[in-house]
């Protein structure tokens, strides 16, 4: 969980000489550390603004208050990792697809912006009610249509068997946050650490399409296969 001491600046290139227009960026970025570090509740503007090597009033011409720049970091993060999968979208079937956006989302776990987000979205966004449905309706709602929408497609083309779209839009995401977390050195529970993000990827993306495809052939695309193929990606075993 989030420690509650307040965070000092580390030291690093004197980000005040970055141009006026990256400023937001850069206020940005130190809010995801100070977050990180200390919590949503017991982050301060102030240890923002030094971590970004900005004054405390530069961060209120960009952002009036912190729940702002938490939503703002939610858009750059979560969210921009979201329309990348959307922008996928055009191109190849829907198991091609569905391939695209499970090893998008599994980088974007094995990312150090996501494990700051998971914290606060567990631990501390039920004190934020407002900002716990922008997350809601912008990252997991958004996410869910997204993904439910490219199962759906592919029970119609016959590549995924009769299955609630909805319900196997929700355990993908399960399983990935887990094994994300599970991969994890840092963890209290790194069950995975002796693997390599792309070991569990497979296994992750095997056992997935395994359970909701009806025939073999198609899950087989998981280790870059042809949609033909009927091989397997190789397990290794714990």
């Amino acid at each position: 969980m989030p420690r509650t001491k307040s965070a000092k600046p580390k030291s690093a290139q004197p980000k005040w000489r970055r141009r006026p227009e990256h400023r937001p960026q850069q206020i940005i970025e130190a809010a995801l550390e100070v977050f990180g570090e200390c919590g949503l509740a017991n982050a301060r503007l102030q240890d923002i603004a030094e971590r970004a090597g900005v004054s405390k009033g530069t961060i209120y011409l960009y952002f009036p208050n912190k729940e702002e720049l938490f939503r703002e970091m939610i858009r750059q993060t979560a969210v921009a990792a979201i329309e990348r999968a959307e922008q996928g979208l055009a191109q190849g079937n829907p198991t091609t697809q569905l391939l695209a956006f499970m090893r998008g989302y599994w980088a974007f776990v094995r990312s150090p912006a996501f494990i700051t987000i998971y914290r606060l979205v567990l631990g501390e966004l039920h004190q934020f009610p407002d900002l716990a449905k922008f997350y809601a309706h912008e990252v997991v709602a958004r996410r869910q249509r997204l993904l439910g929408g490219i199962i759906r497609r592919g029970i119609e083309a016959g590549e995924f068997r009769e299955i609630d779209p909805m319900i196997a839009a929700r355990m993908l995401v399960a399983l990935t946050v887990m094994n994300g977390i599970w991969r994890d050195e840092h963890t209290g529970v790194p069950l995975l650490a002796h693997k390599s993000d792309e070991e569990v990827f497979n296994e992750l993306a095997q056992f997935y399409l395994h359970s909701i495809t009806p025939f073999a052939g198609s899950f087989a695309q998981a280790d870059g296969a042809p949609p033909d193929a009927v091989s397997f990606i190789p397990l290794i075993n714990d």
